[in-house]
């Protein structure tokens, strides 16, 4: 199973569990501001992850989802850090989905600056998601 992660963090949380979940599925975590973050090959779940900036998305993680290649994805799990609400959870997956690719409906949200003591959740979320 091809499995991606990818990300955006200015302040380091959703970095954190990107990294969680990357270590508990095998893979490496790559900032979507990173040069080889382009998904190129087909990939069978891709986890996303994001948080909320005055109420919208990162202008980087918005342009790194219009220029996904939705046909390279059969899945995504999206994930979020943020101090404000889950709304990025939705901004996400409406990106995604407008891409054409199946969004699961699981996701893993942290609120606020705790994301250092979820990351064990964040793992058995993502072992949960892929069946390990």
């Amino acid at each position: 199973m091809k499995i991606a992660v990818r990300y955006y963090s200015r302040s380091g949380n959703t970095k954190a569990v990107a990294d969680a979940i990357a270590g508990a599925v095998g893979v490496k975590a790559l900032s979507v501001n990173a040069p080889n973050a382009e998904i190129t090959e087909e990939t069978d779940i891709l986890f996303i992850g994001g948080a909320l900036y005055a109420y919208g998305l990162a202008s980087e993680l918005k342009d790194y989802l219009k220029k996904t290649d939705g046909s390279k994805i059969r899945r995504a799990v999206v994930f979020s850090t943020s101090a404000i609400s889950k709304h990025a959870i939705d901004l996400m997956k409406k990106g995604l989905s407008e891409k054409g690719i199946s969004v699961d409906d699981r996701f893993f949200y942290v609120k606020g600056k705790q994301a250092s003591s979820k990351l064990a959740e964040a793992e058995a979320f993502a072992s949960g998601i892929c069946g390990r």
